[in-house]
């Protein structure tokens, strides 16, 4: 009986390691974005929506009519700015491009910030080593990359505005998010 319960507690324990090494390696690739953490299971709106930092961004999505193109599945970069970088934008600016009348705009502006592919910091800097530094955008548009130290990349968009990244590879089930702290603007 002695042999039989300490086979079950071996047991016991190794099923409990592992179960707790599985949970450890979902957990590494879950980052906090606004207070919540982005689970890379799910996809790119499922994670936005929990964002507190990203309320205007998800608000956007939503008005332009794009919540189903990015849960497709991609994949997908997008660099999503925070509420912050909406603030920073010209007054009223934000309430213009929701107004229903402006859809057109509005999702010119949103997929301004999302190229197809999956680009990582890793690939992002690879692509800088070997002279690549611009991506062309959902919208047609174009994005310019530059390191700026060993380990910042900044946006800079068609007028010559730039962005930091400010929390990179938050990993989706369709692509990846970099958080920017402004709202990169195509040329209109």
């Amino acid at each position: 009986m002695t042999q039989i319960l300490k086979t079950a507690a071996f047991t016991f324990f190794f099923a409990f390691l592992a179960i707790a090494a599985q949970a450890q390696g979902s957990k590494d690739n879950t980052v906090m974005v606004g207070g919540e953490a982005m689970f890379p299971m799910k996809n790119i709106v499922e994670n936005a929506v929990n964002s507190k930092a990203h309320t205007t961004l998800v608000a956007a999505v939503k008005a332009a009519g794009l919540v189903e193109t990015l849960q497709g599945a991609g994949p997908f970069t997008v660099f999503a700015p925070v509420n912050d970088a909406f603030e920073n934008l010209q007054a009223g600016t934000v309430e213009t491009l929701l107004k229903p009348e402006n859809k057109g705009t509005l999702t010119a502006v949103l997929t301004y910030h999302v190229v197809a592919g999956k680009y990582d910091f890793k690939a992002l800097s690879a692509r800088l080593k070997k002279g690549e530094n611009t991506l062309k955008t959902v919208s047609g548009g174009t994005l310019a990359f530059m390191m700026n130290g060993p380990h910042n990349i900044v946006v800079k968009d068609e007028n010559g505005n730039t962005a930091n990244i400010n929390t990179y590879d938050v990993y989706q089930s369709n692509g990846v998010i970099h958080s920017v702290d402004a709202v990169l603007l195509p040329k209109m």
